[in-house]
């Protein structure tokens, strides 16, 4: 039986984890570290010690925002964004408790949004979450503001192989 450690780095491919070294630049640059309940650098150690069910269940995972500053920073190329993106879905496939249950929410609606247009319609994706959340208006003002300033568009352009686009999402669910 494979152990959480090599469950993780399978799943990420490329540099293991183990070739951390702890040196934390990776949580110096990190710009939600502040926010995190465990920082990137605590989350790879937990993983190594076999903590699973501490990683899986930790809102840490849902809270990186996949910016790279991490990887950039890494003297040994650790694609710690890599590793949270397979944490969550890890956490997801486990039917854990999910502590940031509204960004779940918001990357099923882009998920969702992608797969149905091949890009993102941003209306239709904002009523898709907060269908999901039930958040209605909570940043309506907000919302109003930017679609009056010509930053939210109505309408997004369609991609023209929305079939290749199709593909790609049944490709990944083989993998799984």
């Amino acid at each position: 039986m494979q152990t959480f450690l090599e469950e993780v780095n399978e799943r990420i491919g490329g540099v293991p984890i183990q070739s951390c070294y702890h040196c934390r630049k990776c949580t110096a640059g990190c710009p939600i570290a502040f926010a995190m309940e465990y920082n990137p650098d605590q989350i790879i150690k937990m993983i190594q010690m076999g903590m699973r069910d501490k990683v899986l269940n930790s809102s840490s995972i849902w809270l990186c925002a996949s910016c790279e500053t991490c990887v950039t920073r890494c003297p040994n190329e650790v694609d710690i964004a890599r590793m949270m993106d397979v944490l969550r879905e890890m956490a997801i496939e486990s039917d854990v408790d999910v502590k940031e249950k509204n960004i779940l929410k918001f990357h099923e609606a882009f998920l969702s949004n992608v797969k149905s247009g091949g890009r993102i319609n941003e209306p239709l994706m904002i009523v898709n979450y907060k269908l999901k959340s039930g958040d209605y208006f909570s940043d309506m003002k907000m919302g109003l503001s930017m679609f009056m300033k010509g930053k939210l568009s109505l309408f997004s352009p369609k991609t023209k192989d929305i079939k290749s686009v199709r593909k790609i999402f049944e490709e990944t669910k083989k993998l799984k």
